[in-house]
């Protein structure tokens, strides 16, 4: 039965079991359950495989509303397993039990499903990922990252280039603004331009002279 549904006493996340496989080195997946009831429910993991993987906890009791997080470790893979395909599953079973309820108290038979209690399961399917497939992932994504920072370099050049080309012709305007208001500005230019001539050569007639 997949988590989340209604009639579900706890809910699980993640609703699969994911590990990275790398050959030599053990792999895990974090699944946190919580307790959806007011009532006290005790919980067991199980898998088809139990030698491949390590789960701390693997059965414990919630009390109404709290949580609890499970490790499920896989052991050290000597290979790849064929297309990274895997048919091993996970199973767990929940139950309400009396409050005050201690893990080391319950009965042998608490997740018996021929008993008369009520009895809820959670199926988990796991799934194998290869290292590359991951570091394609971050590369795609470092890709994304580094075309995204090139398009702002771009747009901030063309920004400046812009002001730039503004401030100059905010420049000119001023220099013609200023050409417009003073129009005697050239005639007064070569007025005083001949009078400092004629001085000059009235000077040096005077010293040729003398």
């Amino acid at each position: 039965m997949p988590a989340g549904e209604d009639n579900q006493l706890i809910s699980v996340h993640p609703s699969d079991l994911k590990f990275i496989i790398e050959l030599g080195k053990q792999s895990f997946c974090d699944l946190k359950v919580v307790n959806n009831t007011e009532n006290h429910v005790a919980f067991k993991v199980k898998t088809t495989s139990p030698k491949k993987y390590f789960v701390r906890p693997n059965t414990s009791v919630l009390q109404p509303g709290d949580s609890c997080l499970i490790r499920v470790t896989l052991q050290v893979q000597r290979e790849y397993p064929p297309d990274m395909q895997c048919k091993d599953k996970f199973l767990l079973q929940s139950t309400i039990v009396p409050p005050n309820t201690d893990v080391d108290d319950l009965p042998a038979d608490t997740f018996n499903k021929e008993s008369s209690k009520d009895i809820r399961e959670f199926k988990l399917k796991v799934q194998y990922i290869s290292p590359s497939a991951q570091g394609n992932s971050g590369d795609e994504g470092s890709s994304d990252s580094n075309s995204t920072l090139q398009q702002l370099k771009e747009d901030r050049d063309a920004a400046v280039r812009q002001t730039l080309h503004l401030q100059q012709e905010l420049d000119l305007l001023k220099r013609r603004r200023q050409r417009r208001n003073d129009p005697g500005f050239s005639f007064k230019f070569a007025a005083i331009v001949g009078v400092i001539g004629i001085i000059v050569g009235l000077v040096l007639n005077l010293y040729l002279s003398k």
